[in-house]
């Protein structure tokens, strides 16, 4: 995936400082307090002009979720208009890609700590399941005690 952006929220200047990232776009979400919805409409929004024809998203808490899956599901891009996910037990996961065509309605239906789960909802029928049972892990590392999930 390229280019790859960053979407940097309450900690942007502890991340800019102490991560070493050269070829990506960091990208500050100011409004991070209001949860991940603002967080996907500004990565979103950072992709507009770039010719980008889908965004992938994928989340920072959960490092289980490799390459493999990645390239899974970006193996499902048919047209701007494609709405991928990975799925794990049949349930859809992370990461999802979104066609470009579908972006302005996400960002306008993004909110709070849902992000595009009313979008994707709305439009399951759309959406093409990628299994990654086999290669992935979904656990979401969110507190130091979560640290032993990566073991």
């Amino acid at each position: 995936c390229a280019p790859v952006h960053i979407v940097l929220g309450a900690a942007a200047a502890t991340v800019r400082a102490r991560a070493h990232l050269p070829g990506y776009v960091l990208v500050d979400n100011p409004d991070w307090e209001q949860g991940m919805g603002s967080s996907l409409r500004a990565g979103l929004g950072s992709l507009a002009g770039t010719g980008a024809r889908a965004a992938l998203i994928a989340l920072v808490d959960q490092p289980g979720i490799g390459a493999e899956a990645v390239a899974r599901v970006v193996a499902a891009y048919r047209s701007p208009s494609t709405l991928a996910a990975a799925a794990y037990g049949g349930e859809r996961g992370h990461p999802v890609l979104f066609g470009a065509d579908r972006w302005a309605d996400i960002t306008a239906s993004a909110e709070g700590d849902r992000g595009a789960r009313a979008y994707l909802r709305a439009h399951r029928s759309a959406i093409t399941l990628v299994d990654c049972s086999d290669i992935a892990r979904t656990d979401d590392i969110d507190t130091p005690e979560d640290l032993t999930l990566l073991e």
